[in-house]
């Protein structure tokens, strides 16, 4: 049946009933009042235009050479934060159109959800939350909202990419209601308030489901390849050793490159079929986006079962992926760069390009968090191109795959 002729949930978020924008259309002689649909580019409802700008933007473009699990990888298929956006969203509309929801904003969610992270990945947060302690730290979700509010500008009447406020909302919300948001968050609520304190949409939820199941999954797919992890250490993990001999079952004479690849799928689709159960049950009798908000709880996600495997695994991976000795060198090297790019660009701002030095200001905080805007935005090897131009070094211990 086609997506059309699907019923809508009741609480699903509406692309025509939406919290709007935080720009309106500015007129050519009076007060700014919105776009109206026959002025649009094309036939497209406004979540499908948030995603199309999301798709369209240089950050986006970027997440091609940023770090997912292994730093600034040789191999072509090693994950990157492009890839795995695009594994989320694959994640993320099955199971909205399941749950008959709004698949564009789903989609547009997952798409977006990184956008604000540095150059090799946790590392890189790291060195700069530390570069910026002084300043109000830093935090990738907050920074994600910055990228695509402020610093992502391609339209030549307002900052940012001008997303509906679902959307803002719902990166805001990633990892549920925000009590105490840091600087930029803060700011950026103040411009445009984003009600940091409830649950986000059904489709935010979805989101940061499929967020966890891709990552879960796919990183042990990466660390399999990279030699890091092996299937005796899978074995550990009663739920997938259980799983493995499921599909020894199924495929007998198969190679073991294949059955590791068939037993990812299967745990895959194991999670993603616990949500929808789960979901189904915990948004019964929910009527409208505005109960689900209100809800007080997380609605879409594991079930408590499945909840406790995820842990697990979590724990797992940080034990023999996360933290195996090549990657936490691999990792000091990388705060290395980050913080050196830092001092550099502290000490003398003339090293960074014209446009950048531009925005800059004389006054503290603004001016160390512009330089962090600046290094954030970078790719892994970017940065490591950069340092070595201003200090003449060529990065080592990056690259381990």
């Amino acid at each position: 049946m086609p997506n059309e002729a699907i019923s809508r949930a009741p609480f699903a978020a509406d692309p025509f009933a939406h919290g709007g924008r935080e720009f309106a259309r500015l007129a050519e002689n009076g007060p700014p009042e919105p776009v109206t649909a026959s002025e649009q580019r094309g036939p497209r409802t406004d979540f499908q235009r948030d995603r199309d700008r999301i798709i369209h933007s240089m950050s986006f473009r970027r997440l091609k050479s940023k770090t997912q699990v292994f730093i600034a990888p040789d191999g072509d298929h090693y994950r990157t934060r492009l890839t795995h956006s695009v594994e989320v969203a694959q994640i993320g509309r099955v199971l909205a159109r399941a749950l008959r929801v709004d698949e564009d904003l789903t989609e547009a969610l997952c798409l977006a959800h990184d956008l604000g992270h540095p150059p090799f990945g946790h590392a890189g947060e790291d060195a700069l939350a530390e570069a910026m302690a002084d300043h109000g730290g830093f935090c990738h979700n907050a920074q994600t909202l910055r990228t695509v509010m402020r610093l992502e500008s391609p339209y030549p009447s307002h900052e940012g990419l001008n997303l509906t406020w679902d959307l803002l909302e719902g990166l805001a919300k990633h990892n549920g209601p925000v009590s105490e948001p840091n600087w930029a968050l803060a700011e950026l609520n103040d411009a445009f308030a984003l009600d940091l304190g409830s649950y986000a949409s059904i489709e935010a939820q979805i989101a940061a489901v499929a967020d966890d199941i891709a990552y879960d999954n796919h990183d042990i797919d990466d660390g399999l390849r990279a030699g890091f992890l092996t299937l005796d250490d899978l074995m550990e993990l009663d739920f997938l050793a259980d799983q493995w001999r499921t599909v020894e079952k199924r495929f007998p004479s198969a190679p073991q490159d294949r059955l590791l690849r068939e037993l990812i799928r299967d745990q895959i689709g194991l999670m993603v079929n616990d949500v929808l159960e789960h979901t189904r049950t915990q948004t019964n009798g929910f009527e409208s986006v505005a109960e689900v908000r209100a809800a007080g709880r997380q609605l879409a996600g594991f079930s408590p079962d499945m909840a406790k495997q995820e842990r697990e695994l979590k724990a797992f991976m940080y034990e023999k992926l996360y933290y195996h000795p090549e990657q936490v060198s691999a990792a000091d090297h990388a705060r290395d760069v980050i913080a050196r790019l830092f001092d550099a660009y502290s000490n003398d701002p003339k090293l960074m390009p014209a446009d950048w030095q531009a925005r800059l200001s004389e006054n503290e905080p603004q001016h160390s968090r512009t330089i962090t805007d600046f290094i954030a935005g970078m790719s892994d090897r970017f940065a490591m191109r950069e340092l070595s131009r201003i200090s003449g070094d060529v990065p080592q211990g990056l690259i381990n795959v």
